[in-house]
């Protein structure tokens, strides 16, 4: 029951959902596919990103029948079913012959058959061995990706496709058929069946591997009612039929339109990525194949599937690269229909639009996502990715030389280990691990170091790897100069370690940052933003009379809550709070658990709340939001309703908040993820345990002692009785022992298989 709820609740969600404000005024959008509609959505099993393959909630199949729930609209969605058949030609949909990986079927009989399958030895369990009842009475549907839930395993028996097809409404289906020659040998004569399936049912599309099947069907199937495809694999596979590899029959498209209509192709015979996982030069298959009358359909799109660094991990961006860069592929093939419509209705047109009155999209450390963190580079590429705000977290060098890098650890940011280990410390009043800080180097030798791109979901997933060492350090001064020339909405400046850096040091950072605001005469401007950010309560005091500059007070660490006298504590020293993620909405075990008040407390103060940090990679994200970080985006502004989001990939936001779909009241609209949805449609048994609720931010979290006197470390100190043994540091008020963030729990999952998907 639970289930069918929120089936209903991915209707609501769905990307087309029915709105009482369609959009006006826009012009009609020439599509450049063969038939100049939009191209399709196929979903392959139906929502399989997120459910089992041909499960009841992947494919929606409601009482009524309805097919909506896959995400897309009927018009514009087919249902893709690889079907496999039992010995008594029951029909199934589960991609590949071998059941073992996306079924149950190993419990149901535990003994496994090897079959040479088109010249290959095959180990397993095959649909072949088994009737229909034996299948639907004893075999369920599991998650064939293992970085997906598996909260679903188990819970639904085999799709079978005659089910389907008979239903009230079934949904438009794509009927994709293989492995003539094997059933054939097993007495299932796949033409006949294929055919007496076409005569009863309204079946939208019917495609297959093989040449000889496609030619034994051509002539026997009504083409006004029924497209015929031929899907091509993998290049170096060969065609059964004509023992030809597919990459030669590609070159030969007149004599594939002799016996099909379309062709279905990986994707990366039109976009092919090089080795270094960089995107080639697009081939001409789609023109040429659209000069031949021929359809092209994409296959083995996932938001979840790492394919190019070219797409910084943004799944828009790669399926705009088949519908916009050159001519339009007819259809995409997914695993997350969801995110296919998006692009096409969203983001493929009107996605220039005036960014009004919405959150500001803040840079963190520039376009860290893209280039090394507050570089010359990630700044320029934040500015032309639309940020609003571009930011700078202030280091201070040995010598005193102000610039920009995340923390005053080099060792992530930059090449400080291959050079300057030996220059490693430990100093406990910034973190707990050792280090190679810039308060150590001058800036002559820091200027010596590269920087060096940081990936915080380790090496394998790393960003951009081409420019891992590209640009140069960048001073506070340059900063300044940079967003004064491109005349960017604002900027923010965060200080840390000041009272580290005043007593040990004899640095001024406060200082320091003062002086060149004011030399850069922000302090004598309102044209431009100047948002002064800090964990330290004492640095944000030093700000207070500039009344042009806003203060913004730095929660670095889970919260749940924020009580009236903490929040009117804050008060005095910020206009603006900036949360982690985790403050706003909860997570548990990859799984969103509900919304926390944290927001609308620090708003009825009338406090500004921004959220950090927001990345494109789906590990980072829970999954309720699908893999999709548009819908993360939604969900942060507008059901938490910050008023900025601080993001290492500024393009992403900005298109968001430049289609037309960021406006809940339009059609199309994305709309935000319901927190708590998912997780009541999962057995109880099968959530992680309940975890402690996350600790206030008290008083104490927030006020700081006054910063100390800049030191002289020059001059010699006088003599001093013998210390007592230290004491561990008291941490600042915004830096508390981390919490396990249970939201990245995708982390350790390696590399995907990506051959899974068509």
């Amino acid at each position: 029951m639970l289930r069918s709820l929120f089936l209903v609740l991915l209707l609501i969600h769905a990307t087309l959902a029915a709105r009482k404000h369609p959009l006006q005024n826009l012009p009609k959008y020439k599509w450049s596919t063969l038939s100049g509609n939009e191209p399709l959505v196929i979903a392959r099993g139906g929502f399989t990103g997120l459910f089992p393959e041909g499960s009841p909630e992947a494919i929606g199949l409601f009482p009524e029948g309805s097919a909506e729930t896959i995400g897309i609209s009927m018009n514009n969605s087919i249902f893709l079913c690889n079907i496999q058949f039992t010995k008594d030609a029951g029909g199934f949909c589960v991609t590949g012959i071998n059941l073992d990986n996306a079924t149950s079927i190993a419990m149901f009989d535990p003994k496994e058959k090897t079959y040479n399958i088109n010249g290959k030895d095959v180990k397993g369990h095959f649909m072949v061995d088994y009737t229909g009842a034996q299948i639907y009475d004893n075999v369920s549907m599991n998650q064939a990706i293992f970085s997906r839930p598996d909260f679903y395993d188990g819970m639904s028996a085999a799709l079978n496709a005659d089910d389907v097809l008979s239903g009230k409404t079934p949904p438009r289906f794509w009927l994709n058929v293989q492995y003539e020659a094997f059933y054939n040998q097993h007495g299932v004569q796949l033409v006949d069946i294929v055919l007496e399936m076409l005569t009863l049912y309204k079946i939208d599309f019917v495609s297959s591997p093989e040449i000889g099947f496609l030619r034994s069907i051509n002539g026997k199937v009504n083409k006004m009612k029924t497209k015929v495809v031929f899907q091509f694999l993998n290049g170096n596979d060969v065609e059964p039929t004509t023992n030809q590899s597919y990459s030669t029959i590609v070159k030969d498209l007149a004599a594939i339109k002799s016996y099909a209509s379309g062709i279905m192709v990986p994707k990366e015979y039109i976009w092919p990525v090089k080795p270094d996982k960089y995107l080639g030069p697009p081939t001409t298959l789609v023109p040429d194949a659209h000069k031949q009358g021929l359809e092209v359909y994409a296959t083995g799109f996932a938001n979840d599937f790492f394919t190019s660094y070219s797409y910084n991990y943004d799944p828009t961006a790669e399926y705009l690269q088949f519908i916009v860069k050159g001519e339009s592929v007819d259809g995409l093939v997914t695993d997350f229909p969801s995110g296919a419509s998006n692009s096409i209705a969203c983001f493929a047109q009107n996605n220039t639009m005036l960014k009004k009155g919405q959150a500001l999209i803040i840079s963190n450390n520039g376009a860290s996502g893209v280039y090394p963190g507050s570089t010359d580079l990630a700044y320029q590429q934040a500015i032309d990715d639309g940020a609003d705000i571009i930011d700078c977290s202030v280091q201070m060098t040995k010598d005193g030389t102000s610039f920009c890098l995340n923390t005053a650890d080099l060792m992530e940011d930059t090449t400080a280990m291959t050079k300057f280990m030996s220059r490693s410390s430990n100093v406990p009043e910034i973190q707990t691990k050792s280090g190679i800080f810039s308060f150590d180097l001058t800036w002559n030798e820091i200027q010596s170091l590269q920087p060096q791109i940081s990936s915080p979901f380790g090496s394998g997933f790393q960003r951009n790897p081409a420019n891992k060492n590209s640009g140069k350090f960048v001073l506070l001064s340059e900063f300044l100069e940079l967003a004064k020339a491109k005349e960017v909405t604002g900027i923010l400046i965060n200080i840390s370690n000041a009272a580290y850096l005043a007593s040990k040091k004899g640095l001024d950072i406060v200082g320091a940052v003062s002086t060149a605001l004011s030399n850069a005469t922000f302090d004598k401007q309102v044209t431009q933003q100047v948002l002064i950010q800090s964990d330290d309560s004492s640095v944000l005091s030093k700000y207070k009379d500039i009344s042009s500059y806003k203060r913004v007070f730095l929660v670095e660490d889970n919260i749940g809550d924020t009580p009236k006298k903490t929040v009117d504590e804050i008060k005095k020293y910020a206009e603006a709070v900036n949360l982690p993620k985790s403050a706003i909405v909860k997570v548990s075990g990859s799984l969103l658990t509900g919304m926390s008040n944290v927001v609308k407390e620090l708003k009825d103060a009338n406090l500004t709340v921004f959220v950090h940090t927001l990345r494109n990679e789906f590990m980072s994200m829970a999954f309720d939001y699908w893999s999709d970080p548009n819908m993360e985006i939604a969900t942060y502004i507008h059901s938490a309703m910050v008023d900025g989001v601080v993001t290492d990939f500024p393009a992403t936001t900005n298109r968001y908040l430049r289609s037309p779909c960021s406006d809940l009241h339009n059609v199309p609209t994305i709309l935000p993820a319901q927190a708590g949805e998912l997780q009541s449609t999962v057995l109880p048994t099968l959530l992680p345990p309940a975890e402690a609720p996350l600790p206030p931010l008290e008083v104490a979290n927030v006020v700081d002692p006054p910063l100390p006197a800049v030191t002289n470390v020059d001059t010699p100190a006088a003599p001093a009785p013998a210390p007592p043994p230290p004491t561990p540091p008291p941490p600042p008020s915004g830096a508390w022992a981390n919490t396990v963030n249970h939201g990245l729990s995708l982390v350790a999952i390696t590399m995907l298989v990506i051959n899974l998907i068509l």
